[in-house]
């Protein structure tokens, strides 16, 4: 007589393919309408806190799965293995951001002058949602920030102001960064930009040789340029704008101070994520990528 071997099945596999499919999808969706739709900060991240908890449910039964499938030949072994291919997604966010979770200081607001920050010219307001409020940075956010990037100061350009405003300002559109507001930009300093496109700002070439040196203009008549109005109220020249992350779109307010002292000029900047109370050291890399490129357009004329 014939003895049909009946082999096991893994149920927990094909559940695992289920919610990691599920999760994928949601996540995925959640992604789009934050990065490129309406869907704000704290939904995106409620969605996605939704979508992590799925992957790891489907990761843990995944591999419930494979120990069956290796203990007992229980079928199910492409679905687990399909699961495990489906997590890494949703699962990525959570396994790139520990390590700056872990590392880097709980602090969202982050500048290189942290004696006198840089003052916002127009106050952002954001509703945190669940996220719950946050308080205003005080000093022990500044000491902390000093512990972890004890690196991270301003710069001085042996420059007139209007030299330097105009190469911050360029900097600022090539970097990616949509200027809202001005304020003190000195007489001459706007005149050789265009109306700004701010899709175009994102993906212009940061200039790096000498042949790019903003060179001193005279000063004539200011005129206002159409696309961002410049606020002309009393206190240092400043730029502040709007700067989105590549791969979520999280969105980070900052300002970049310029200071004129005797023939040089001091530039610093300023950078707070728009929610929550981590930035995960994104504020940080922000500053450094800036200054780099400021100092780059500023080649030759940098102080100590």
């Amino acid at each position: 007589m014939t003895v049909r071997y009946e082999r096991p099945v893994a149920h927990s596999a094909f559940y695992a393919r289920r919610l990691a499919l599920l999760s994928l999808v949601t996540f995925v969706m959640a992604w789009a309408l934050h990065r490129f739709g309406p869907l704000e900060t704290p939904y995106f991240l409620a969605v996605a806190a939704i979508c992590t908890a799925l992957a790891l449910t489907a990761f843990y039964l995944a591999i419930l799965g494979l120990v069956f499938l290796w203990s007992k030949g229980a079928k199910g072994g492409m679905a687990s293995l399909e699961a495990l291919l489906l997590v890494i997604m949703p699962l990525s966010p959570v396994v790139l951001g520990t390590p700056g979770y872990i590392n880097r200081p709980a602090i969202y607001d982050i500048s290189t002058d942290t004696a006198d920050p840089p003052k916002w010219i127009a106050e952002v307001k954001a509703d945190q949602s669940w996220l719950g409020p946050r308080a205003e940075p005080g000093a022990k956010d500044r000491h902390e920030q000093t512990s972890a990037y004890d690196g991270l100061t301003g710069r001085r350009y042996d420059g007139a102001l209007d030299r330097v405003y105009t190469a911050a300002r360029k900097v600022a559109l090539a970097q990616g960064i949509a200027i809202t507001d001005e304020r003190g930009a000195p007489e001459g300093a706007l005149d050789e930009f265009p109306p700004v496109n701010p899709k175009a700002a994102q993906t212009e070439a940061v200039p790096d040789s000498l042949d790019n040196v903003p060179v001193p203009l005279p000063r004539p008549e200011h005129e206002e340029t159409p696309d961002v109005a410049v606020n002309i109220q009393e206190g240092d020249p400043s730029i502040q704008g709007v700067h989105r992350t590549l791969v979520f779109g999280f969105r980070q307010d900052i300002v970049i101070r310029l200071r004129e002292e005797a023939e040089t000029t001091l530039v610093d900047v300023r950078v707070a994520a728009r929610y929550g109370t981590h930035d995960l050291g994104s504020g940080a890399a922000l500053i450094n990528k800036y200054l780099r490129a400021l100092d780059a357009e500023l080649l030759g004329i940098a102080g100590d």
